[in-house]
């Protein structure tokens, strides 16, 4: 059974940093793409960052590029997303996600797993 499991949401002041954590079991993240999305109440979920493959070119959203920065530690089936210089507009539920992988740039329309979500607040 694949299970996503997302951590170090909370709030933070404009200006802070948060560091999210998507730890996986039942997958190896390693084999697969990955994806982090975010919803905001009243809003369409939307891609922050993915990549498609293991040695793929991380792709960041427009808002987010600069201060937003994906990584992988395949030791431990994990994958983080580092979330500096927060703004109240990055208020949201963020999700990790995981595909078949895939070759091309950008997040992918359909991710086969999902975890439950952390929300992120930011304060201004």
């Amino acid at each position: 059974q694949v299970q996503l499991v997302e951590s170090g949401g909370g709030l933070v002041r404009s200006g802070g940093s948060l560091r999210l954590s998507c730890a996986a079991s039942g997958i190896t993240l390693s084999y697969y793409a990955i994806g982090w999305f975010r919803q905001a109440p009243g809003k369409e979920r939307e891609g922050v960052s993915c990549i498609g493959s293991k040695d793929g070119v991380p792709y960041y959203e427009d808002s987010v590029k600069g201060r937003f920065t994906i990584s992988k530690d395949y030791t431990k089936n994990t994958v983080y997303l580092q979330m500096n210089s927060l703004k109240p507009e990055d208020t949201a539920v963020y999700y990790c996600a995981t595909a078949l992988p895939y070759s091309g740039y950008g997040c992918q329309t359909h991710y086969d797993n999902w975890g439950q979500g952390t929300q992120v607040t930011v304060s201004s």
